[in-house]
């Protein structure tokens, strides 16, 4: 006969703070708060150097609170189970849905400089509802693999998550941020290749390559082709595109190996226009060096991977299917933005995870990392032996 183990008078069970401390993936918290500090305090250096006009205290005070809202917002989602989360799909869904359509209103905003009207302003607050409809689409694309793992690969059903996925992508484009467009095309493809669809599915993807040359006679307007075509055939630019790009280039080259440090005075550093936001990249390799750089690099391909580890510990593909979505979002805005000051990629206003200046981009990216924190919380729960 097996008898039940009961802890004995001297046996103290852990207590609640204890457990939720040890199930708490605290390595990736740690660095996404390293790249949150590094951003304000490069935004403070930029304000107080006057390096860019259109930067002033508000900047790294914003910044600031994104950074505690958003570590509060994963502290508060470890503590729900993310099947709960999932669940709640039909009310988040349709509210992102019709903040992003509100854009087409005259509440919609387009911001100086930018090519898109992809921006909602409600008395004095302004926020960009993409970044609330990539969370909603990650989360429902995740049930929707999920609860569809068996069938996916059946023509109908490949038919309906391939329209899932083309809804939110074709408002994006709507909106004329391309951008945001290819990083939901992105989180799409890299879930749908997640939950292992046939290939004769990702022969298909291949061979719908084409509908990039439509997209470019026929959706793309001359701007946006000019910005790719400079990057072939540099100095052939009539309408100076490439004087963003070139001044980030300059800028990131000017800190050399430990960089001209972060109060070194207004002349000693290269202005750079939207150098706190898109181009905050090359702020930190002026600031901060090569040294500096690769310290952010390491740190952002650190948090990419464990992302995609924590999601290959997870004990269900919803939890799976979540992280993959997450990894793929943070993934190829790393590769666009830091594209961008390199001058490989277009212009196309994709920021830097935790390191460009913005509200909502930073808050939506610290509830990403709080599904990945509760998923990594449940497979510990899990995995702990009772």
């Amino acid at each position: 006969m097996i008898r039940k183990y009961t802890p004995s008078r001297r046996e103290k069970p852990e207590s609640w703070l204890h457990q939720y401390w040890r199930r708490l993936d605290k390595s990736l918290i740690f660095a996404a708060i390293l790249c949150s500090g590094c951003s304000i305090l490069l935004l403070f250096s930029i304000w107080q150097n006057g390096i860019s006009d259109a930067v002033g205290a508000s900047y790294y005070r914003t910044q600031l609170f994104s950074c505690l809202l958003g570590i509060v917002c994963v502290g508060a989602l470890s503590l729900i189970d993310y099947h709960k989360i999932a669940k709640l799909w039909f009310i988040y869904a349709p509210i992102a849905l019709v903040l992003t359509c509100l854009c087409f209103t005259a509440l919609g905003q387009r911001r100086e400089g930018a090519d898109d009207q992809a921006w909602l302003k409600i008395g004095s607050f302004q926020f960009q509802p993409s970044e609330v409809l990539k969370l909603a689409f990650i989360l429902t694309f995740a049930t929707h693999l999920s609860k569809d793992e068996e069938n996916m690969n059946k023509p109908l059903h490949m038919l309906l998550l391939i329209v899932h996925g083309m809804i939110p992508t074709g408002l994006i484009a709507l909106q004329g941020d391309y951008g945001t467009a290819i990083v939901f095309a992105v989180i799409f493809l890299g879930m749908l290749f997640t939950a292992r669809i046939s290939w004769k599915y990702v022969l298909a993807i291949l061979i719908a390559i084409p509908a990039a040359l439509a997209a470019w006679n026929f959706i793309l307007g001359d701007t946006h082709k000019q910005r790719i075509l400079v990057l072939l055939h540099p100095g052939t630019d009539p309408e100076n595109l490439e004087y963003q790009q070139d001044r980030g280039l300059e800028a990131l080259s000017n800190g050399k190996i430990f960089g001209v440090g972060l109060f070194s005075g207004e002349d000693a550093y290269v202005s750079v226009p939207e150098i706190h936001n898109d181009f905050m990249f090359a702020q930190v390799g002026q600031a901060l060096g090569f040294v500096g750089a690769i310290a952010v690099v390491l740190v952002l391909a650190f948090l990419c991977l464990k992302v995609l580890y924590d999601g290959y510990r997870a004990k269900d593909s919803l939890g799976l299917f979540l992280c993959a979505g997450v990894f793929a979002m943070l993934f190829i805005h790393c590769v666009m933005n830091i594209g961008m000051v390199l001058k490989v990629a277009p212009v196309i206003g994709v920021p830097l995870p935790f390191i460009s200046a913005g509200g909502t981009a930073t808050v939506s990216m610290y509830v990403a990392l709080g599904l990945v924190v509760s998923i990594y919380s449940q497979s510990k729960r899990k995995n702990r032996h009772r």
